[in-house]
């Protein structure tokens, strides 16, 4: 029974009948308060007639005191719980017997889809492709460990004017060894100096690139190949990078996927009375929702992206049936995703919907762009970041492998240890700091532990056995068994962040315990009990990097 279960079940026998949702335990504020608070007897006394602190009296007296060391009332009506250590003992035994350190099979029977990542074909990933690719993939993860069906879907920009750009400058702007030997960056340098010479004044590249898409859309053999090998060749160069970093997707869905629906959902829109004709674009005003007017085809003829993600929706219901759908873009498309969102829900979309919006990344202040000389190849980012990590970890003995664990995993940590809404100014010391709240600090509490352990000769598997005599015991113990709440926080919020933020205060609690208590110099059975601590410690600290898609080296 849960100290959740334990107080509800006091509130019930205090007020029968009486319904309290959203009744919540939660850590205490400062130790002097107790080991954990309880404020909703301010919430019932209105109910019931009472004054706050008569009410939380008589909750205090409906307590089973078997679990509690002391009940306090305090300030206008506040629970004040003071846990006895052979009941802490005792749910730690429940974790360390518990799957995946104990994290709720709340998704068991429900699929997500969750859309992330999402760059654009024939161009080389930036840093500016950091933020969605590893807050999608923690949410990924996150959802996963509670037992949801996930398909991560990674929604490419393959389709599109670029493309009639892109042609024309494959095959006038490149060497005929660069054709042979096409790589991204060659589709990136021809779409550059073709986007340029489409600028000039007499329009005539402009048009011949028109002329390309044209070809393109009403599938000419010759441009439909070329498309097609630009878009294998970007993929190829994509999954190089998603190898790096961990990430992996279940299907690779591009715009041009739902290209031939698009006519579809518009014809759909236009029956149901919500498109209208409006300076030759069809359209469908929003304004009584405050969301302006939004097209879904355009006065050409063409589709844009609301189009696009409304023939998404359909798609990935009809083909997954999924619970929900998760976006992770920019905070810049806040208002796309509301105006396709309240679309959705006036064609009869029952599938609840989710954008979670990041803030931008910017480098020394200024916006990341190709024209401020700023743009940081992906591949770059991490190969610095191996690169900084090895000069450390080589003067221990550390290879190459370790240093890229430890690299790679400072540079996520760096933007996951952020609420996503934050924008984030890029730092090279910043971002592959070693020490203090990030990556590499956490993953050395790991590796320091499981060295603690190797050094005990390891310990005794049974999960019984746990004592909690200490301040420091106590603090620890108390914030592991908080582990599989944070995770379910972390799902509801959609923050990795408020994970990364459990972790690091986990790991102080670890170190202050370990500066504190003997461990290997303790006589048993306290010397046993304090190394099932620290294993149980190490175990939930591996879980949790693994859910930030971090992984935990054992040495360092």
């Amino acid at each position: 029974m849960t100290l959740d279960d334990i107080v509800k079940a006091a509130f019930a026998a205090a007020f029968p009948g009486v319904e309290t949702p959203g009744l919540r335990v939660v850590p205490a504020t400062d130790p002097k308060f107790g080991d954990y608070q309880c404020n909703d007897a301010l919430k019932i006394a209105k109910k019931v007639g009472m004054k706050p602190r008569d009410a939380a009296q008589k909750v205090a007296d409906a307590l089973d005191k078997a679990c509690f060391e002391k009940v306090e009332v305090a300030g206008p009506g506040f629970l004040n719980l003071t846990v006895r250590g052979d009941w802490i003992a005792q749910r730690l035994s429940e974790l360390a017997k518990a799957d995946k350190c104990g994290i709720p099979q709340s998704g068991k029977g429900k699929r997500v889809v969750i859309d992330y990542s999402s760059p654009n074909a024939a161009k080389q990933m930036h840093i500016g492709h950091i933020r969605s690719t590893v807050i999608g993939c923690s949410i990924d993860r996150i959802f996963r460990s509670l037992g949801y069906d996930v398909i991560a879907d990674n929604h490419l920009g393959d389709w599109g004017t670029q493309f009639g750009i892109l042609i024309k400058g494959y095959r006038e702007c490149l060497t005929d060894e660069e054709r042979a030997n096409l790589t991204v960056a060659n589709l990136e340098k021809c779409y550059v100096l073709s986007a340029a010479k489409a600028k000039e004044e007499d329009g005539v590249w402009k048009d011949a690139c028109r002329a390309e898409l044209v070809k393109l859309q009403q599938g000419d053999k010759e441009n439909l190949a070329l498309w097609k090998r630009f878009i294998e060749i970007s993929i190829g160069e994509f999954e190089r990078m998603y190898a790096k970093l961990g990430v992996k997707f279940d299907t690779y869905r591009g715009e041009s996927f739902y290209n031939p629906l698009m006519p579809g959902v518009v014809e759909k829109l236009v029956k149901a009375g919500l498109a209208v004709e409006s300076e030759g674009a069809l359209v469908v005003n929003l304004e009584n929702e405050n969301l302006g007017v939004a097209i879904v085809r355009k006065s050409d003829g063409g589709y844009n992206y609301t189009t696009s993600d409304l023939a998404c929706v359909e798609k990935r219901v009809e083909d997954y049936d999924p619970e929900r759908i998760i976006y992770v873009t920019d905070d810049r498309q806040k208002l796309h995703f509301a105006q396709f969102f309240s679309i959705c829900a006036k064609l009869g979309q029952k599938v609840k919907l989710v954008h979670v919006p990041f803030g931008l990344m910017s480098y020394q202040g200024k916006a990341i762009s190709t024209r401020e000389g700023n743009l940081i190849r992906l591949d770059d980012l991490l190969s610095e970041a191996v690169r900084r990590a090895y000069d450390i970890v080589k003067e221990r003995g550390g290879s190459e492998e370790l240093a890229a664990q430890i690299g790679i995993g400072a540079v996520k940590y760096a933007d996951l240890s952020h609420d996503p809404a934050t924008a984030i100014d890029f730092n090279w010391d910043k971002a592959l700091a070693l020490e203090g709240n990030s990556g590499p600090y956490l993953q050395y509490a790991h590796a320091r532990v499981c060295s603690l352990l190797a050094k005990a000769g390891g310990v005794d598997a049974a999960p019984e056995g746990f004592i909690i005599a200490t301040e420091p015991e106590k603090r620890l113990a108390l914030q592991l068994l908080e582990f599989p709440g944070a995770v379910v926080r972390a799902a509801e919020a959609y923050k990795p962040s408020v994970l990364a933020e459990y972790l690091f205060q986990t790991a102080q609690l670890y170190s202050s315990f370990y500066q504190n208590t003997p461990v290997l110099k303790s006589e048993e059975p306290v010397r046993t009990a304090r190394l099932k601590l620290c294993r149980l410690f190490g175990e939930i600290v591996k879980m949790a990097l693994s859910l930030l898609g971090i992984e935990a080296p054992e040495h360092i």
